[in-house]
């Protein structure tokens, strides 16, 4: 059976026009998806059932019993720590953030390694975005820093940027303007038609050279800033000042370099000088299919967007303190639950080995670096593929997912809400 306008839940860009083809409840094969989506759907490594470390080995067990242990090391402990999230549906999501209140928990969502940062920087001065379909539309001059779109959202360019034909923009690859700025020459620098290399920690520099230039005081220019030619700030502020539509995509080049949210807030502030002249936007390249959704969720239900703590009765907020590198680095929690994420894969030595010392339990379909740190997993659906839930793209656009099939495995949702109940229970509340 083929299935059409299916939904991509890998990467933050959630392509919505896959054709899939379902065979006993297996997929096999994917049209229009990329070499992530293709492995996404057509990977078959998925853990078999919970398992508990016992001594050097494992040992399988029911997921009656898994979620009662959960339950169990949740209730113990005095400073439980809920991290992940960006890799479930916002059902599931939105249960994390009452179980996580009814335990006095900290949560905290992928934010916390990737665009914390970003978030950081347009609570201190806005965010002049749009839709991706704005972009594909309307834009001609696009702006990659500190991002390789070929690389980690290989569609990225081929559905909204570079060769993408909107409605105003006929051919796309001949009237656009491509711009990547990197520390390094990539895939996505290739196919520019200006890469500005810059020094390693000179984005800060480089922004404010440029804000300059576009304010009109292109004189306190200096021949070379972090290692980009006067010339070539002149000629890129140019094809900005220029642009009718300008659209800029930053990643993780750009928000975990020296600076962090203060070179996110030159970019929105070099954002808004461009709209003195033409229309520009600045928007976050999201890594996972639903980070941003679990921003969205912890804000309505908390007013907050990631790093939650619940401690005092009521949520907290206060990146550096209640982001849980900086929690687990201190050696706080003696609990972890881990949702759709992989810290061990991604966290400092010290986070992980601390992850290691105490329980920590992970929802998961898959084996990964977290599950040799973890003492108990879970295996669940994948949402998208037997599951369904609601998921963001990395505009801000909710996007449903649907089942494919109906599998054996349980979905986060439902795990999650049988933890919730059984400590609800205990909480007597």
């Amino acid at each position: 059976m083929k299935i059409e306008d299916v939904v991509c839940t890998f990467c933050g860009c959630l392509c919505d026009d896959l054709v899939v083809e379902v065979e006993n409840n297996r997929v096999i094969s994917v049209e229009n998806g990329c070499t992530l989506a293709n492995e996404k759907f057509m990977g078959d490594h998925r853990l078999k059932s919970p398992i508990r470390r016992e001594g050097n080995g494992w040992k399988a067990l029911s997921y009656d019993d898994a979620i009662r242990e959960t339950a169990e090391i949740l209730l113990d402990a005095d400073r439980p720590l809920l991290y992940g999230w960006s890799g479930t549906h916002g059902e599931a999501q939105s249960v994390g953030v009452h179980l996580a209140e009814l335990l006095g928990a900290v949560i905290d969502n992928t934010s916390t390694v990737c665009h914390g940062p970003s978030i950081m920087a347009i609570q201190e001065v806005g965010h002049p975005g749009c839709t991706l379909g704005q972009v594909k539309n309307r834009a001609d001059v696009i702006v990659y820093w500190g991002a390789n779109p070929i690389d980690a959202h290989p569609r990225h360019m081929s559905r909204y940027t570079t060769y993408a034909d909107g409605f105003f923009v006929k051919e796309a690859f001949k009237e656009r303007k491509v711009i990547v700025v990197d520390v390094r020459k990539t895939e996505s620098s290739a196919v520019a038609d200006e890469f500005v290399k810059v020094e390693r920690g000179g984005d800060y520099a480089i922004l404010s050279a440029l804000r300059a230039i576009v304010r009109g005081k292109r004189d306190l220019i200096p021949k070379q800033v972090a290692g980009v030619t006067r010339e070539q700030l002149f000629r890129v502020a140019d094809i900005c000042i220029n642009a009718k539509f300008g659209a800029i995509f930053f990643g993780l080049g750009l928000t975990m370099s020296p600076g962090k949210y203060k070179n996110i807030r030159n970019a929105i502030e070099l954002t808004e000088e461009l709209n003195r002249h033409t229309k520009f936007t600045i928007s976050p390249m999201r890594g996972h299919w639903n980070v941003y959704g679990s921003n969205e969720v912890f804000t309505w239900i908390t007013g907050y967007p990631y790093a939650v703590d619940f401690a005092r009765g009521i949520a907290f907020y206060n990146p550096g303190e209640t982001t849980s590198v900086d929690i687990l680095k201190r050696g706080e929690c003696d609990a972890c639950l881990v949702v759709a994420s992989d810290p061990g894969a991604h966290f400092p030595r010290a986070c992980a080995e601390h992850l290691a010392r105490i329980p920590t339990v992970q929802i998961d379909p898959h084996v990964n670096a977290t599950t040799h740190l973890a003492t108990l997993q879970i295996p669940v659906a994948v949402t998208g593929i037997d599951a369904e839930g609601t998921a963001y793209r990395m505009d801000g656009v909710p996007i449903r997912t649907r089942k494919l099939f109906d599998g054996t495995y349980p979905s986060d949702f439902d795990i999650l809400g049988k933890i919730y109940e059984q400590v609800k229970e205990v909480k007597g509340s």
